[in-house]
């Protein structure tokens, strides 16, 4: 009966590491893989990627889209700091920039590594099998173009070392305070979502008028002509009883007396300018300027007689 139970305990220790092997996803933070910093590492990015690697460690140690990766003991692992816990990552779903790495940026690589071109990724097909490589096919051809941009660094863990490196409890709330990254990977956004991070940016604007609600109108755009004359901008149209009441037509009626009054106005300024020269004068004065020459001419006539 005691060999029955230990040949049981031997046959479920082996059968866990091959659960862990094909569960699907990142798990929880919670496992200590040996990589022990104590301080923020040094990340450089690799050519053409949008991963970046640590030169000066001794470990396969990587950070792409907002989490830090590491290749430890034949799996790989994932954590949203620098240091840990860190949580298993199915080979399934590992993203594909990951697996692209070449070879020549695994600072500690496996024994298996051995012999396979430097400059290439590793022949994870040939490692995990043919299964693996028909659900992950392609996984080595990337698309044609620039690769999408390297996501920034968490530098505010810089502060957090040694004896103030924060317990797990408190990674989260750190991570949603002050990293606003978005990622671009599904399996990286249930991670984040799994252990709680908040804090998404809010989408663009143009994303935000496109959402805008249907039967909403802008106002009419202005006029160049009444840019520049500084005319006002046209009047949004009222609704109700009161944009449709008609206005009276005083200003109507004004216009037409004045017409009617202008003929006669007219008429009687042409009377009096033509009555005007002729009761000033002006034709009398020329009728008495002949009579008082003839005076002058019979004065003269008399003198001469004298």
């Amino acid at each position: 009966m005691r060999y029955a139970l230990i040949v049981l305990w031997l046959l479920l220790c082996a059968a866990t590491p091959a659960a862990a092997q094909v569960s699907i996803g990142i798990g929880l933070p919670s496992i200590n893989i040996g990589i022990n910093l104590p301080a923020f590492p040094e990340l450089v990015v690799v050519a053409g990627s949008p991963v970046y690697y640590a030169p000066r460690l001794d470990g396969n140690f990587f950070f792409y889209d907002g989490l830090f990766w590491a290749y430890q003991g034949d799996h790989w692992y994932a954590s949203s700091w620098y240091n840990g816990p860190w949580a298993l990552a199915a080979p399934e779903i590992v993203p594909v920039f990951i697996l692209r790495v070449p070879v020549r940026y695994y600072r500690h690589p496996p024994a298996y590594f051995h012999g396979w071109q430097s400059s290439a990724p590793p022949h994870w097909g040939e490692h995990w099998g043919r299964e693996w490589e028909q659900r992950r096919g392609g996984w080595d051809k990337g698309p044609r173009g620039p690769a999408p941009r390297p996501a920034p660094l968490p530098v505010y863990q810089r502060q957090y070392s040694g004896p103030r490196y924060p317990s797990v409890d408190r990674q989260s709330a750190l991570v949603s305070q002050n990293y606003r990254y978005q990622p671009r990977e599904s399996v990286v956004r249930e991670h984040f979502q799994q252990q709680g991070v908040k804090g998404a940016p809010a989408p663009p604007a143009s994303q935000a008028q496109q959402q805008k609600p249907k039967g909403t109108s802008a106002p009419a755009p202005r006029s160049q002509e009444q840019e520049s004359k500084g005319a006002p901008a046209p009047a949004q149209p009222q609704r109700g009883p009161a944009a449709q009441r008609p206005q009276p037509p005083q200003a109507q009626e004004g216009s037409e007396q004045k017409q009617k009054h202008e003929p006669r106005q007219n008429a009687a300024q042409r009377d009096q300018e033509k009555q005007g020269p002729q009761g000033k004068g002006g034709p009398q004065e020329q009728r008495q300027e002949p009579e008082q020459g003839r005076d002058r001419g019979q004065e003269k006539g008399q003198g001469r007689n004298k």
